[in-house]
């Protein structure tokens, strides 16, 4: 892939994370696969791009009083448990399977955004 491209990808991963609370994620797991990786090292690298990014965008809505951090610490026991959980599957998951799952989790992000 020529560099300007995955610059400008890594922009529009970084806006819509920032934007949409990790949506960059959703932007790069189908351009990961545009490149040749299969579908869990997409969904890997995935979480590995948007980490920083996430990590910077929380900063600053914190640092800004846009979220505290009693807001967030009540998601994050479960959140971790579900992440674990997720990383046990990944590994054991058809990349069939999670195509299809990744496939009918945006439809559906799509339907509730659009029915407000």
């Amino acid at each position: 892939m020529k560099k300007w491209k995955t610059g400008l990808c890594g922009l529009g991963i970084g806006l819509c994370n920032a934007l949409f609370g990790a949506g960059g994620g959703l932007l790069a797991v189908p351009y990961f696969k545009a490149c040749g990786l299969n579908q869990k090292k997409a969904q890997a690298l995935s979480l590995a791009v948007t980490l920083p990014l996430t990590a910077l965008s929380a900063f600053v809505y914190l640092s800004r009083g846009y979220v505290t951090l009693s807001d967030a610490g009540r998601f994050w026991l479960p959140g971790l448990l579900g992440a674990a959980a997720g990383t046990l599957l990944l590994k054991k998951s058809p990349d069939r399977v999670l195509h299809g799952i990744f496939a009918l989790l945006l439809c559906w992000a799509g339907v509730r955004m659009l029915a407000g």
